[in-house]
């Protein structure tokens, strides 16, 4: 069963809020190149980019996505580039500089995707190769793992991106804030990772077989 006969939700208005989403980072997009802000502008073009790989999936490979899983995607990145705003609301300070929590969202938000990513991609070789049998326990320790490596990699990423802005002089698209905000980072890494390892992967089986059966059609074809 979908996610969406799940929610009783019609496609239409599903499609509907991912469509508004976008509109929405299309405006961030012109908030930042009005202003002048690379941040800004920077953010919400790559998250406008990432909005369209579903459909280029869709298109290239055939691979159909649950528009809920899409819903999910698109509201983590516009979370990510609204918070980078500076909003009247909040004395024209941005949601990541005055709302403490805000970055522990965006945070959980990606990490969930990324591990989605990863169970999906595994389930799929899984089904396709008999050399890879993953148990449901060692499963569920290898995406929590998943999730840690790549928040180790993006922290990494954080800080070599801030110190190269400082020595070319340049803005910093990404922020690093120092040991204690890595280790929240990571922290929080993990709660997005458990959450889609215990209640996220029942939602994903959908796109695994059509991974694995793009797998499958390929080896045929050689």
């Amino acid at each position: 069963m979908s996610i969406r006969t799940r929610m009783h939700v019609p496609h239409g208005a599903q499609v509907g809020i991912v469509r508004v989403l976008q509109v929405l980072l299309v405006a961030i997009l012109g908030i930042g190149l009005y202003s002048g802000n690379v941040v800004i502008a920077f953010d919400a073009a790559v998250g406008l980019f990432i909005t369209q790989l579903p459909a280029l999936l869709e298109r290239r490979y055939q691979i159909v996505m649950d528009v809920w899983l899409v819903i999910w995607i698109t509201m983590a990145v516009f979370l990510h580039a609204l918070g980078t705003v500076p909003l009247p609301g909040l004395d024209f300070e941005t949601l990541y500089g005055a709302t403490w929590w805000w970055d522990h969202l965006t945070h959980a938000l990606s990490s969930s995707i990324v591990v989605a990513s990863g169970y999906a991609a595994t389930r799929a070789l899984q089904e396709h190769t008999e050399y890879i049998q993953l148990g449901p326990k060692f499963m569920f320790a290898y995406l929590l793992i998943f999730v840690l490596a790549f928040g180790v990699l993006w922290e990494l990423l954080e800080f070599y991106i801030a110190v190269g802005a400082d020595l070319f002089g340049i803005p910093q698209v990404l922020t690093q804030y120092g040991l204690d905000d890595t280790v929240l980072d990571l922290m929080y890494n993990s709660i997005g990772g458990l959450l889609v390892a215990v209640f996220g992967t029942t939602y994903l089986t959908g796109i695994s077989d059509q991974l694995g059966d793009r797998l499958e059609s390929r080896s045929a074809n050689r």
